[in-house]
């Protein structure tokens, strides 16, 4: 089955809006074993979406077209749909009502545009939105079916899980299951992992399993996928290929699947009955930030401090203020979090910023834990731009404390600091 994907929009086109729909639409379709063919983007404009839409119901069997559902003028997708189809327009009377419960339920009156959504190609099947107002629809054009959908990230992302994978798999036909498991690790670069893989991936091909990695600083993620006529059977192919993985990466790994290390400090914190207080520097919070909202419970993550001056966060702590940060100072302002916030465990994470001889960059990060009558420390070089820096910085920062409150090493040697 030849799958193309086809954008929509002058924003992606011209380059004003990045295209995380495409790159999140292929990479679900090829790790459930669809084969993508081949993808474009075209802008609002009549002329290119119909060249677009005649080329691909001759080439493909699927297209799935993104963006353009919208009830303003430049929304040209239905109209060109249906005209490319040589079919007419019919209103669907129970998604207008939809559309009407929805503004209804926020206090507010349904724009008279707005009835544009519930206006769909005559022969076509609706495709349930359930947080937007804007459904998508299925129509054959051609020798090709197209699944149309909304441009809104989180409206795409639940619709092409729950409505249009689905209808996938059914056009594929027979019975068997796609099952991806995905470990998240941090401190290992791909090339470093897949010399570490190395009998995990013999273990894989000689099992029928595809092994990939994606690359996305600072994490890198390892999937395995297998299809199968029943879950229990891809779990017991799967299971030997996880174990050595784990093996393999050891304590790089921070999640795995669809967790995140901020929700596994949590949980470790909130089953301990634990919370920690967190002190940053170069990161503009974001450490307090994604602790906060992965938190099921606010006492987990007491109050939190943010800034660009190690001055100003060692005379808040009321300690000496020396010439450059150190890990001792991490040390001692993570200790001091913790009695000024009644928390069990505090976390530093100061930097100071460094220039070498040949003309390198970057910033030296100075982390600071304590928790259970325990200081530890760690020092580490991160070279690059400020944006990369503070981004290692977040999830070092991270990675430390979910190794402190699991009893493993925080200062094991990571592939992105400078050595």
């Amino acid at each position: 089955m030849k799958i193309g994907i086809l954008c929509t929009g002058d924003e992606i086109l011209t380059g004003k809006t990045v295209n995380t729909n495409y790159s999140h639409i292929a990479a679900r379709l090829v790790e459930l074993g669809f084969d993508v063919h081949w993808g474009a983007t075209v802008g609002d404009d009549r002329r290119s979406l119909l060249q677009a839409m005649k080329l691909a119901s001759s080439s493909s069997d699927v297209v799935i077209v993104n963006g353009g559902l919208g009830p303003t003028l430049d929304d040209l997708t239905q109209e060109m749909a249906a005209h490319t189809a040589g079919v007419g327009f019919v209103l669907h009377r129970e998604w207008l009502e939809r559309i009407e419960r929805w503004y209804r339920a926020r206090g507010r009156g349904m724009p008279d545009n707005n009835r544009k959504q519930a206006l769909l190609p005559e022969g076509s099947e609706l495709i349930d939105n359930p947080i937007g107002t804007a459904c998508g629809f299925a129509l054959d054009i051609g020798s090709a079916r197209f699944f149309f959908t909304p441009g809104v990230p989180g409206e795409l992302f639940r619709m092409l899980d729950e409505q249009i994978i689905p209808r996938l798999q059914a056009m594929r036909g027979g019975s068997l299951l796609t099952r991806v498991k995905r470990f998240h690790s941090f401190g290992i670069g791909e090339s470093r992992a897949d010399g570490m893989l190395a009998e995990a991936a013999r273990m894989a091909a000689r099992s029928d399993v595809r092994l990939g990695f994606q690359s996305h600083y600072p994490q890198l993620e390892t999937k395995l996928a297998v299809r199968s006529e029943s879950g229990p059977d891809a779990e017991t192919i799967l299971g030997p290929i996880e174990n050595e993985v784990r093996a393999r990466l050891g304590n790089f790994i921070v999640c795995e699947d669809n967790d995140t290390i901020e929700g596994g400090i949590c949980r470790m914190l909130q089953e301990s009955g634990e919370c920690v207080s967190v002190v940053e520097m170069h990161t503009a919070g974001r450490i307090n930030g994604r602790l906060l909202c992965a938190a099921g419970h606010p006492e987990v993550v007491r109050t939190g401090m943010a800034s660009m001056a190690v001055e100003e966060i060692l005379g808040f702590f009321d300690l000496p203020s020396p010439d450059m940060a150190s890990p001792a100072d991490a040390g001692r302002i993570a200790s001091r979090a913790c009695e000024r916030n009644a928390s069990t465990h505090g976390l530093a994470v100061l930097t100071e910023p460094y220039a070498d001889e040949a003309g390198g960059r970057g910033i030296d990060v100075h982390i600071g834990i304590s928790g259970n009558g325990a200081v530890v420390r760690r020092r580490s070089r991160l070279p690059g731009r400020p944006d990369w820096t503070r981004i290692g910085a977040v999830e070092l920062g991270l990675d430390c404390l979910r190794r402190f409150l699991s009893g493993l090493p925080v200062d094991e040697r990571i592939d992105f600091e400078q050595h």
